[in-house]
């Protein structure tokens, strides 16, 4: 990933927790189709290995699975929060007009080489916890238990697992760190009147 040194993120714990925030990421893979992505949910076990393992589940059904099986490396990307910048926020935009616009975002992307998992206890615990982790902060959380044991186990039978050891992990905070003091300042007035407040967030403080 091209990454200009203002904008390079490798701190593991910050790349971590983009992962677990942005859960859903585009996994890419290269197999006898050629290339291949689909939008997948992962959960992220960081006691594995050094920079932690992926884990997922996927349709049966879903011919990306020749390409998982077939011993390639994967990518899988997170995007984080992402916006248009205008630069009209610039206050340089009135001294010299020398400004154009351009596109804040954030994403991390991770390499490894695929796994697949055919076993029913492992499916069920890994949608155990991926189901707990969105549901947390609901009232009255859902929980696999909640559903009747035959039909889970007839939907277990239609998907497989997906594990990705990480052999690489990159992230990138493009968050206007280039630009002077004063222009990011104005950018992040802009964004949050904008009602991204992500961004602003993330503006404000990088």
């Amino acid at each position: 990933m091209y990454r200009p040194p203002a904008f390079r993120e490798d701190r593991l714990e910050v790349l971590h927790a983009l992962i677990d925030s942005h859960r859903l990421g585009t996994l890419v893979t290269h197999g006898p189709g050629g290339l291949e992505a689909n939008l997948v949910p992962f959960t992220l076990d960081r006691s594995r290995g050094q920079s932690g393992v992926l884990r997922a589940h996927l349709a049966r059904a879903n011919e990306q699975r020749l390409a998982l099986a077939g011993g390639a490396e994967a990518l899988v990307i997170f995007q984080g929060p992402e916006s248009y910048i205008t630069p009209s926020w610039y206050p340089s935009k009135a001294e010299h007009g020398k400004v154009v616009p351009t596109w804040n975002y954030v994403v991390v992307q991770a390499w490894g080489t695929p796994v697949v998992i055919d076993d029913p206890a492992w499916l069920r615990a890994q949608i155990g916890e991926l189901t707990a982790a969105q549901e947390a902060a609901r009232a009255h959380p859902w929980a696999i238990d909640d559903a009747p044991a035959a039909y889970i186990d007839a939907q277990l039978k239609g998907i497989f697992g997906l594990e990705i050891p990480i052999a690489r992990l990159e992230g990138k905070w493009k968050a206007s760190q280039n630009r002077p003091d004063a222009d990011r300042a104005g950018v992040a007035d802009g964004l949050g009147a904008a009602g991204a407040t992500d961004m602003a967030a993330l503006v404000a403080r990088r």
